[in-house]
């Protein structure tokens, strides 16, 4: 059983990792940091997932925390192509259309820092699509606005109880924080 022997920093404005957090019975407060998110063109889909996370967690080492801070960064991978947040309803579109049918990858890379220590990993899902048809990713576009979502869309949502087909890997996961990996992490930190 984990015991909380220090205050959490989650620092993510998602509110679906605050909720996870939440659902864990953890005791956290939200702090945001602006961080750069680009990365090296090199890299391959878990390395960016941690690189980004790593990122957003060094943004807090120079303050002066007692606290252990996690970051976290999900992004969705369809063959070689990353998908990231899309930038208008029509990039969203465009987006949905190509997951359609077939399957994709979701890698989350988490990092935990606290006191110069950092812990980091990275967790992967293969989420399978049914076949949307315009009408649908239209309807879900309109009413779940999935413009801050990776992939443009939240498992979460109606689009996750009328198009995912199946999953391999962690649900959780696919909602932006592996909440079973960051349990055994935080235990072990």
């Amino acid at each position: 059983m984990y015991q909380q022997k220090h205050p959490l920093i989650l620092a993510s404005k998602s509110p679906r990792r605050q909720d996870l957090m939440n659902a864990m019975n953890l005791n956290f407060k939200v702090m945001l940091k602006d961080v750069d998110e680009s990365y090296p063109d090199q890299l391959l889909p878990a390395e960016i997932a941690v690189y980004i996370a790593e990122k957003k967690a060094a943004a807090f080492a120079a303050d002066s925390l007692d606290s252990l801070v996690i970051t976290a960064d999900t992004i969705v991978a369809l063959n070689s192509e990353i998908l990231g947040k899309p930038e208008d309803e029509a990039h969203a579109a465009a987006m949905l259309t190509k997951l359609s049918g077939g399957s994709h990858q979701v890698y989350t890379g988490v990092s935990l820092s606290y006191a110069g220590k950092i812990l980091s990993f990275c967790d992967k899902t293969e989420v399978f699509f049914n076949v949307l048809t315009p009408a649908q990713i239209s309807y879900y576009i309109e009413h779940y606005q999935p413009l801050d979502k990776a992939g443009a869309y939240g498992i979460q949502d109606w689009i996750g109880l009328v198009a995912v087909e199946k999953l391999i890997g962690s649900y959780t996961n696919v909602m932006g924080l592996p909440t079973e990996k960051l349990y055994k992490a935080l235990a072990d930190f």
